[in-house]
């Protein structure tokens, strides 16, 4: 088979691998030895590679292995005696790095940060991130990241490895070792940076501007910020679960999609004011930072703008460049930044499912339209304009369903493991709600565009189109909800059978690739067979009570 899709390069794989390896052998402790050594015995394998050409591979390997198991250890910062620390009350000096959206019923305010100082007795602490819980008087407004509070709260020890599926196990996963909750401010000592005050005031006029018009539907508003800026505590609790339930929830996490399509949408206007390539690539990557930086700068959007900069950047200084090396780049450079990332189900999921999409879905489209061409026996040159039409929405329809089929075989097994929810119907539906969801994403952020200029009569109008999108959306998923079977509690037994099968799955999915994906080695079935395998051996479906 031939195809553009194939044999792509990624050499940060030869980087990028070993170094998920040592991470994760570290987190199972089998590297039983201090960080120092592991870093020593990592630059003596690799000086070996280096002075010894014959065994560079496996010395460069070997080296990387062991710093990541290093790099964990040191990222980890973690004491063996807090594992014996009681619950304890600490007045401290707390650095918010992120603050999560409250309820608006709800007095109090989650989010992550860092102390900065503790109780003489707790010295050793200063540095520590921690995720607080501050209670919030009456009136009072929540404050910005970079600000710094003088706070009295309970101090926690988290679990050294508590379950993954947990709030304990996503707070792990961040790198945290302690919880403070209970907290309540005395002072605000260190006031938030122009820039995040910048953020926080962009954000409101956001809100502002994608409410305009449609200020007698506050539900469908509530779900156009919610897809626009991330704000998931606008929906309500019956939307959180028939979304979740369809496995569209991710239609309102700022992620790759919205990164994706927002890119797009900048890089056309900027297309059309005739700006050159390499001022496009910077006044671009500014604009879109913002927009990842105003909606809260999530993991999620960080990841999707490196990303999105990896390909501009090749393609901008023409080096050699491909969709899969970007997204190697980006993995390679968010692990040296958070290697703690690794094992949070947003990372997981969010490579997992362009990785697919880049090896699996693009081929596997590509061979789709060789193998079922319309007209084969009809010389282009004589086509008429209809059969341009057709021809060109038949390729369309078939790499949708090949990218849908791809990136479904994932969240199949990612969904079990994760959520503890198996949804079949996620692909129908998925394939429907993607391109409506979209355009949301175009008409909403055109919509910001317009009213940040001044062209208030076109964001409203814009609202209103949004607006109907949505309910377009919002009916189409109970549809697929209500169709029966549609989703299922279940689990992997035992657990670390799904951890396993979602790696070998990927594994699979990147040998396939670098093997064309030709029948004599399996062909595009494999995954396909390895998921239907592991589901009906593995997966156990939890009644409900």
């Amino acid at each position: 088979m031939t195809s553009r899709s194939l044999g792509h390069r990624a050499p940060l794989l030869w980087v990028l691998l070993p170094l998920m390896s040592g991470l994760v052998a570290a987190k199972l402790q089998w590297l039983p030895l201090s960080p120092v050594w592991w870093m020593s015995a990592a630059l003596v394998s690799i000086s070996l590679a280096l002075g010894w050409r014959r065994a560079w591979a496996p010395g460069v390997v070997l080296g990387i292995f062991l710093s990541g198991g290093a790099l964990y250890e040191i990222r980890r910062d973690r004491l063996p005696d807090w594992d014996s620390l009681p619950p304890r009350e600490i007045r401290a000096t707390l650095e918010i790095d992120r603050v999560f959206p409250p309820k608006p019923e709800m007095r109090s305010l989650g989010g992550l940060g860092r102390l900065v100082s503790t109780d003489t007795h707790l010295a050793e602490l200063a540095g520590q991130p921690v995720y607080f819980s501050l209670g919030l008087k009456r009136g009072e407004a929540p404050p910005l990241r970079s600000s710094r509070l003088d706070i009295t709260g309970v101090l926690q020890t988290l679990p050294r490895n508590p379950a993954i599926d947990t709030f304990d196990g996503y707070l792990a996963s961040q790198g945290m070792n302690f919880k403070l909750t209970r907290a309540r401010m005395n002072a605000e000592v260190g006031k938030a940076g122009v820039y995040q005050v910048f953020c926080d005031t962009a954000l409101r006029r956001f809100n502002s501007i994608l409410g305009r018009g449609i200020e007698t539907h506050p539900e469908q508003a509530g779900v156009l910020r919610a897809m626009l800026l991330g704000q998931q505590q606008e929906l309500n609790d019956t939307q959180k679960t028939i979304f979740r339930e369809s496995g569209t929830m991710h239609l309102f996490s700022i992620s790759g999609l919205h990164i994706a399509v927002i890119a797009a949408v900048i890089q056309g206007i900027l297309i059309l004011v005739r700006l050159p390539s390499l001022a496009r690539v910077v006044v671009g990557g500014i604009l879109l930072w913002l927009y990842v930086d105003i909606t809260g700068g999530t993991p999620s959007a960080v990841r999707a703008f490196l990303m999105v900069m990896f390909v501009h950047a090749s393609h901008t200084l023409r080096v050699p460049g491909n969709p899969f090396a970007a997204l190697v780049a980006s993995a390679v450079c968010v692990l040296l930044w958070q290697p703690m990332q690794l094992f949070t189900a947003s990372f997981q999921l969010s490579y997992g499912i362009v990785a697919a999409l880049l090896l699996l879905g693009l081929p596997m489209g590509d061979y789709c339209v060789e193998k079922w061409m319309l007209f084969p026996h009809l010389p282009k040159v004589t086509w008429r304009w209809y059969h341009h039409w057709v021809d060109y929405c038949w390729r369309g329809l078939l790499g949708l369903v090949a990218i849908g089929l791809s990136t479904t075989v994932v969240s199949m097994i990612s969904g079990v493991v994760i959520f503890q929810l198996f949804t079949p119907i996620s692909l129908p539906a998925n394939l429907v709600l993607i391109p409506l969801g979209s355009l949301v994403i175009i008409s909403g952020f055109l919509s910001l565009l317009c009213g940040l200029i001044g062209i208030g009569w076109l964001s409203v109008l814009l609202n209103h189109a949004s607006t109907l999108l949505m309910m377009v959306i919002e009916r189409g998923v109970r549809f697929f909800v209500d169709v029966p079977g549609a989703s299922h509690a279940a689990q992997f037994s035992p657990v670390w059978l799904g951890y396993a099968a979602f790696a070998g799955l990927l594994a699979l999915i990147v040998m396939g690739y670098a093997l064309d994906w030709r029948r004599a080695c399996g062909g595009f079935w494999t995954p396909f067979a390895f998921t239907l395998l592991v589901l009906l051996a593995g997966m156990k479906l939890i009644a409900a009570a």
